[in-house]
């Protein structure tokens, strides 16, 4: 797929849950609107081309800023949405690939990207309760139409992705990856190299705890998810804190930092195609593409791994 994993810069795509701004849904603290489309100009006059959103994020304001953003610049970007994540006219939030949703979903955010196709559209989460293979025949038509480019499932198992590949081929995966979260090592992770389809990791930051900038002391803006989320509450990231603790000042002897430890550990797999890592300023956009282009020293991974074990 175009974009994907060409090189160390292709290698980054732009996490638009960053740029919700305070319009609800999933996402990571207040940013305008004006704000968030000078970012992704600068992201895109840096030389990053993927962009990554979901209509979940910010209820549907991700998308419209890309889109807006992006509007001059539509053949030289590989924009990336999903389905699936919808919610209700209270904002209740709600997880379904009911087809008849999918189609409506993809719609919607064709006409909030501005957009007359979507490089990269991707069944958000499995869904117990709906065949696979049916959203899948509502994009493989979409796909025919020419209204999306590839088809991708995201957080998904084997028996989804055999099923799905049935009715069209699938060719990208996006799981969780970090330095903490490995699950995706053995089951998305695992399909993409067997199947040889490109994939993408998220959570590539583990939600900012990797950087050093989240530990217990940090507060959060009203709009960002992390203030009242209880998936993020549930988690005992008390451990992960400690753990930084003792990893920080190790990279800090190698002048290196928490950022170059996240983004260097999923580069280390051969099997990602791509690292989805958001940004809500210039200055951490700088950061993070400045940190693609350092050297990460050979074994440095293995002796931190063990001053934590």
């Amino acid at each position: 797929m175009k974009f994907l994993g060409d090189d160390q810069y292709s290698k980054l795509a732009f996490g638009g849950a960053s740029i919700s701004g305070n319009s609800g849904g999933y996402g990571f603290g207040d940013i305008s609107r004006e704000d968030a489309i000078s970012l992704i100009n600068y992201a895109h006059e840096r030389g990053v081309r993927v962009f990554d959103s979901a209509p979940i994020y910010g209820f549907g304001e991700s998308e419209r800023r890309i889109g807006k953003a992006l509007k001059d610049k539509r053949e030289d970007s590989f924009i990336i949405s999903k389905s699936g994540v919808t919610w209700h006219s209270n904002m209740r939030v709600d997880m379904t690939n009911d087809p008849a949703v999918t189609h409506k979903m993809l719609e919607q955010s064709l006409r909030d990207l501005d957009s007359d196709y979507i490089d990269l559209y991707m069944v958000h989460w499995p869904d117990k309760k709906v065949d696979i293979r049916k959203p899948i025949e509502v994009l493989a038509k979409a796909k025919l139409e020419g209204r999306i480019k590839h088809i991708g499932l995201c957080n998904s198992h084997e028996e989804d992705f055999s099923k799905a590949s049935e009715v069209e081929k699938v060719e990208c995966l996006q799981s969780e990856l970090n330095f903490f979260q490995r699950q995706s090592i053995d089951t998305s992770m695992k399909i993409a190299r067997e199947k040889n389809v490109a994939f993408m990791s998220w959570g590539t930051l583990d939600k900012g705890i990797l950087t050093g900038r989240v530990n217990k002391q940090r507060s959060y803006d009203n709009s960002d998810c992390r203030s009242w989320a209880p998936w993020w509450k549930a988690i005992d990231k008390d451990e992960r804190y400690k753990k930084m603790e003792v990893l920080l000042p190790l990279l800090k002897n190698n002048n290196l930092n928490g950022l170059d430890l996240a983004l260097h550990y999923n580069l280390s797999h051969s099997e990602v195609s791509s690292i989805l890592c958001g940004a809500r300023t210039h200055e951490q956009l700088d950061q993070i593409l400045d940190s693609l282009q350092r050297e990460f020293p050979s074994g440095l991974l293995e002796e931190l791994e063990e001053s934590i074990s």
